[in-house]
């Protein structure tokens, strides 16, 4: 039984917090900590028994003292390192929604204190645990690709969920934010790292935003789409789509925006930035980037990040194989991956499970997969070690965006 406290009980600290109540004799979760009641309610109602701490006050929280085995620390991206210390202080071993921290630098001091202090940091990488991405990796661990020589991968970001994520919404703005190439990306920059076994030693990085501008707004568009916009019937951005296909969106912004009355939610998008024009917003982070770099073990990679696609593909290659797949267009959450073997030319199917994914709330089976898998990570016997798993991925994303804005190629110095 691993003991479990929640601090941040937004979308993704009530998700994982519902899965974990689904294995009442493995977990338990027995403290929660939200500056908003309801969002605690939520959290507690995880547990049958209702014996859960609530503390409005994240000052509070952490004055009570160590309360569990394992702490879900799902704030917001900036408050993870301050938080994260804290946590570390106490000594929880911490499942760390992602990013990590803001800098490179302070995700390096996680790791230290982690690792002085003998705390497991896992970090929510959750597409390690999807079926597909686990396929991926079993047919790299049984050797039918031989030795792997490069590797490339794409994230569509998906035009409404850049607009919704990195124009309106959280992460646009890159003063207090961790770069696009983090905040988005830092999945595809772990799975690099994870299938390769190696952390990067060379990259090069390049990146605009070249759409969600100014110049780019329709004739006639005003600054809010509420304010009585001509093209809002054909603008695939328009705020008034969150009353109609896009009201899942709703539900990481808005308490209770799932069942609002409409009225509510116009009021919501009348006041919030989720109601202005894309094309009149104060973002600048990219909406297209890409990377090349060179691992330490001689793999070599690059990524391609755009708003303007959607869903993930990977290919790798290796010396006896090479391996490509990703989400179909033609059905949507499903998947398909394929083998190819270079002496016989003969390019055969992988099977990969089928998710019923509601949504953001599955992540492809991830979140689930995550959740099921926390006893084998933090147990006594759990294959984490003390530090920050899954720095290599972060290192890498933010080597990236430092190549990026310096224009530069940029090497890791030996023994970093």
């Amino acid at each position: 039984m691993i003991k479990i406290a929640v601090l941040g009980c937004g979308a993704r600290g009530r998700n994982y917090s519902s899965i974990a109540g689904t294995m009442p004799q493995r977990y338990e979760i027995v403290a929660a900590c939200d500056t908003v009641e309801w969002r605690m309610q939520e959290v507690a109602k995880c547990n049958a028994s209702g014996n859960v701490q609530q503390f409005s006050d994240e000052n509070d929280f952490f004055a009570a003292g160590k309360l569990a085995d394992l702490l879900i620390i799902a704030t917001q991206d900036r408050d993870h390192f301050a938080h994260a210390l804290r946590a570390i202080e106490l000594g929880y071993d911490i499942l760390l929604e992602k990013p990590a921290a803001q800098t490179l630098e302070e995700c390096e001091e996680l790791d230290r204190r982690a690792r002085a202090a003998g705390v497991k940091i896992g970090l929510c990488f959750v597409l390690r645990y999807t079926p597909f991405y686990r396929a991926v990796k079993a047919v790299i661990d049984s050797g039918r690709l031989g030795r792997i020589i490069s590797m490339h991968a794409c994230e569509g970001v998906e035009p409404f969920h850049q607009a919704h994520s990195y124009v309106r919404g959280h992460w646009a703005k890159s003063e207090g934010a961790t770069p696009m190439i983090l905040a988005k990306c830092s999945h595809d920059a772990d799975l690099l790292c994870w299938f390769a076994e190696s952390e990067i030693n060379e990259v090069s990085s390049y990146g605009r935003l070249d759409f969600f501008r100014k110049e780019n707004a329709p004739e006639g568009a005003p600054l809010r789409c509420t304010d009585g916009c001509p093209h809002a019937q054909t603008c695939y951005y328009d705020a008034h789509h969150y009353l109609t296909d896009k009201r899942r969106w709703l539900r990481m912004i808005l308490d209770g925006g799932l069942t609002a009355p409409d009225e509510k939610v116009m009021e919501f998008l009348q006041t919030s930035p989720w109601g202005r024009c894309v094309f009149h917003c104060d973002n600048d982070v990219v909406d297209h980037q890409v990377l090349a770099g060179e691992m330490r073990n001689g793999i070599t990679v690059n990524f391609t990040m755009t708003a303007f696609e959607s869903g993930r593909s990977i290919e790798i290659y290796g010396t006896h194989g090479s391996l490509k797949g990703g989400q179909m267009w033609k059905e949507a959450h499903a998947y398909e991956l394929s083998v190819r073997d270079h002496a016989s030319g003969i390019t055969s199917e992988v099977e990969i499970p089928q998710i019923d994914e509601a949504g953001y709330a599955g992540h492809g089976g991830g979140d689930y997969g995550i959740v099921d898998s926390l006893d084998q990570l933090f147990g006594e016997h759990g294959s984490l070690r003390p530090g920050l798993d899954g720095l290599a991925g972060h290192q890498l994303a933010f080597l990236a965006e430092k190549s990026r804005l310096s224009k530069a190629r940029v090497t890791v110095p030996m023994g970093k």
